[in-house]
């Protein structure tokens, strides 16, 4: 196993705005980094809640970007680190699509949601980042179901509540 670290980062522009088939529907930005200068709603969560060793960064720089960096290590059986906003629960049900903006490092990134907290349940789409800008597409309802980093075999995200 590599116990290498690896080295991190993402620039996020507008991180999550969503979209819907349906013209009459605006779309809706949830945070947007160029004009929002608050990272009060933002933290990190890496491995080490778990024993592991990975260390997580974000910082917010005024008209934006947000960049999320660290170094993710496999030591100890850890090999995650995150950034997570909380709020309250969204009626998503209009829309199909989140967009997330961002500029990457060439690695591979993880757009986690939740439908009900209290399910305990996640919803996960994977992408790979560039090195220049680029508008990540999120179907909705393909993102399947996860829990402690393990695939469940249940149905994917029901895109009623983010």
């Amino acid at each position: 196993m590599n116990k290498t670290p690896s080295l991190a980062a993402v620039a996020l522009c507008a991180l999550v705005a969503l979209a819907s088939a349906a013209p009459a529907t605006a779309p809706r930005v949830l945070f947007d980094f160029r004009e929002d200068a608050d990272a009060k709603p933002w933290t990190v969560r890496d491995d080490v809640v778990m024993g592991g060793r990975s260390e997580g960064g974000f910082s917010l720089k005024p008209g934006g970007p947000a960049v999320f960096s660290g170094r993710v290590s496999l030591e100890n059986d850890g090999g995650f680190s995150s950034v997570k906003a909380d709020f309250d629960p969204i009626d998503v049900s209009a829309f199909t699509t989140a967009k997330l903006r961002v500029k990457g490092d060439g690695k591979n990134y993880r757009f986690i949601v939740e439908s009900d907290p209290r399910e305990r349940v996640y919803y996960v789409h994977e992408f790979s980042t560039g090195t220049d800008w680029q508008t990540i597409s999120v179907p909705l309802r393909s993102m399947y179901p996860m829990r402690r980093g393990d695939r469940l075999n249940q149905p994917d995200y029901p895109g009623k509540t983010l």
